[in-house]
């Protein structure tokens, strides 16, 4: 070869070898975030989802900069052929967005849901409104369709129900899995803050420039007074990060919907799981306030005694949400308007129908059949009884209980319609945990499935013990505190409202709340291992060490008290293995910034670099409040065998999100354990106490929950997006 054709070789490598850099380039840097064209859509797309009284025509945006073109038809009739005022004085710098015309869908169900309506997902005919949505949001093929039906629909249809169905088809679409989702505390925040914050919202907006407005402050105390004796809790029911995850996990696990949207891995597990551990949480910082442990709502004709007033607005329906008087009484509900009739005989007959299913160990489907409820399915099978999902083997026979149990609640106020009052905030889901009533009515919906975890067979030595693997210390390390004590206080945050403030000047509108916060800390843990190099799974766990009477709980108690911190793997060398694990790396939480900082930005990561899918604990709400002298509590850490626990699978792709209450999105379940292994069955013969229950791959370390009246600075300012 001459000189001449080798320099031409040498060219065309070095051109192929740029070439396939060039390619690879892109793909590894979609991996990491998504690349600009997404960013853009993603951005138009969330505008659709503010200001939803405005119509799509008027201009969005944080600085109004977003300016739909869209087809004639596709507005309200009120609005067609109308030039629309516009006062922003804006010329350069705005974005045209055009929308694709497409075959306008049927949506004839969902709009017989009036605009005004509160949407309740525990109503069937909000059910059915909801399923036509996402069967049309999921069957359309590209992101420029679904962002077209997405404007038809959004002047057509009730705010709420449209919201919820959008927010769905997000979560769902292969082609948004990388998008974070919509806050729902930013689109609606009335639902989370009282009404009084949005009088003094608009008086901000509309007198003071974006860059001279003050966060409006939220007072604490502004359901109810200390002489109520429930409002010493109300800070972690009305807390925003709570009503969040109680949304976002309804809007990943939904109860209706189609196949692909319901067909999920241990769905039913799930939703068990998810309503003991909130009980056990709440039950936690009951015990934090020298409050009993809350009681299950058994008997139905007697009068409620806990009252609720809710002080919140429902502003687009331009309404405010129904209060519960001090002992009201649950009654049949009869609501011609919402298609809706309950007996309170229907309530009591499903429920001997669902525990003569536990203690034949076998439900009746709709073909007469008994089908097994097994050791391994059973209490999924018995969820979606409970549940009324989709996936109940028997609706008409076992009914809607749970749903129906929120609904007479929600009703209790006007149950026959006649004073055409709409839903309390039982019927809704980021309101109802708001309600005291939530956590009798789930206390007792817990029993039903503690009923049949009773009946199991007990985890026997052997299956608890990890051979040759022996937890030999543990310790908790907490800033600002002494070893073994976690440090908790309070903490401000901002939320923008800018989102939910219909016809106000643009800019961020910020109104701040007050929630309970805990110091970061780390878990210090060393494992023996006798044996060969083996990979493990570490199970943390904490409950209250005294009962409410400061007596020393029982484990058939206690075992219930527990509340999941953590759950992660590690490989475990032969000898001292020695390691720490941040709490900022919690398997069950989702970063502050999920809950309190603008996510609908142009970068969707949060500061650990992750996009999150939403659904997740709220992680300033992962340790209890605690007590001024401290709560004694019990840290319990069990290393189980990876090899019986690993579900063979590949990594989860798109949005990032905590398993342990929220599992893993497209994916099965990443834990083989039944969940909240190891307490969630009766001990073995013998075992009395947490002491007698342990065996040599579990540890327990005495710990002081210990809460201070300090209330900290907001972390930092909200995250602005400079160009919507």
């Amino acid at each position: 070869m001459n000189m001449a054709n080798m320099y031409l070789l040498l060219i065309f490598i070095l051109i192929s070898y740029n070439s396939v850099l060039e390619a690879l380039r892109p793909k590894i840097k979609r991996q990491r975030q998504p690349n600009r064209y997404s960013v853009d859509k993603l951005r138009h797309f969330y505008c659709l989802l503010e200001r939803l009284n405005e119509p799509v025509s008027v201009r969005k945006g944080i600085n109004r900069t977003i300016v739909y073109k869209v087809p004639m038809e596709y507005l309200a009739n009120r609005f067609q052929g109308l030039e629309l005022i516009d006062r922003s004085d804006l010329t350069v710098g705005v974005e045209e967005v055009d929308i694709k015309p497409i075959t306008l869908p049927d949506i004839s169900t969902a709009m017989d849901l009036d605009w005004k309506a509160t949407f309740s997902i525990f109503l069937p005919k909000h059910q059915k409104c909801a399923t036509q949505l996402m069967e049309i949001f999921l069957g359309l093929e590209t992101i420029d369709d679904f962002t077209s039906a997405s404007v038809y629909c959004r002047e057509r249809i009730n705010p709420n129900l449209y919201v919820y169905a959008v927010a769905v088809a997000l979560f769902h679409r292969p082609d948004t899995q990388n998008w974070p989702p919509p806050s729902i505390a930013e689109i609606f925040p009335d639902k989370f803050l009282e009404r009084g914050t949005f009088l003094k919202a608009r008086q901000e907006a509309n007198i003071a420039p974006a860059e001279s407005r003050v966060p409006i402050e939220i007072p604490m105390d502004y359901t109810a007074s200390n002489l109520e004796p429930e409002h010493h809790v109300a800070y972690f029911r009305e807390d925003v990060g709570v009503g969040l995850v109680y949304w976002y996990w309804h809007m990943t696990y939904p109860q209706r919907g189609p196949p692909e949207v319901l067909r999920k891995d241990r769905s039913g597990e799930l939703f068990y799981y998810f309503h003991q551990q909130i009980i056990a949480r709440y039950d936690f910082e009951r015990l934090s306030n020298n409050m009993g442990r809350v009681e299950r709502l058994l008997q139905w004709d007697k009068p409620i005694e806990e009252a609720y007033f809710p002080k919140l607005d429902n502003i687009l329906a331009s309404r405010v949400w129904p209060s519960r008087l001090k002992n009201a009484k649950l009654q049949d509900i009869n609501r011609e308007t919402d298609g809706l009739m309950i007996d309170i005989q229907d309530l009591q007959r499903y429920q001997e129908r669902i525990y003569e299913a536990i203690h034949q160990r076998a439900a009746v489907n709709e073909n007469g059949e008994l089908v097994p409820l097994t050791e391994s399915n059973g209490i999924e099978i018995l969820s979606h009884l409970v549940q009324s999902t989709g996936l109940s083997i028997n609706e008409p026979y076992y009914g809607a209980l749970n749903n129906d149990g929120h609904t007479v609640i929600a009703f209790i106020h006007d149950p026959d319609g006649r004073h055409l009052e709409q839903s309390g905030v039982m019927g809704g889901i980021a309101t109802s945990v708001r309600d005291p009533i939530f956590y009798r009515w789930h206390k007792y919906i817990d029993d039903i499935f503690q009923e049949y975890k009773n009946l199991l067979p007990r985890y026997t030595e052997q299956q608890l013990d990890f051979p040759g693997i022996t937890v030999t210390s543990v310790e908790v390390v907490s800033e600002n505190a002494p070893r073994n004590e976690f440090a908790t206080f309070r903490q401000k945050s901002d939320i923008d409202l800018y989102r939910g403030l219909d016809f106000t000047p643009r800019g961020p509108v910020l109104a701040r709340v007050t929630h309970l916060q805990h110091s970061p800390f780390s878990y210090l843990i060393q494992v023996e291992n006798a044996g060969l190099p083996v990979r493990g799974t570490v199970r943390i766990f904490l409950a209250p060490k005294y009962d409410e009477g400061g007596l020393p709980m029982l484990f058939r108690e206690q075992k219930l008290q527990f509340i999941e911190m953590d759950r992660f793997s590690v490989d475990l060398l032969p000898g001292t293995n020695r390691f720490e694990r941040p709490s900022v790396q919690s398997t069950v939480t989702v970063p502050i910034e999920r809950t309190f900082i603008n996510v609908n930005s142009s970068d969707p990561t949060n500061s650990d670099g992750f996009v999150y899918c939403g659904c997740g604990w709220p992680h300033h709400m992962l340790v209890p409040k605690g007590k001024p002298e401290g709560l004694v509590a019990e840290l319990f850490v069990m290393v189980s065998d990876y090899a019986k626990d690993h579900v063979e699978q590949p990594p989860p792709s798109g949005c990032r999100q905590p398993e342990v209450y929220c599992g893993w999105r497209g994916r099965r379940y990443p834990d083989t354990r039944s969940m909240g292994f190891p307490f969630d069955r009766m001990p073995r013969p013998g075992v009395d106490t947490l002491q007698q229950f342990l065996t040599p791959n579990m540890r327990v370390q005495e710990v002081k929950i210990r809460f201070t009246e300090n209330i900290l600075p907001p972390q930092s300012a909200p995250f602005r997006v400079d160009s919507t």
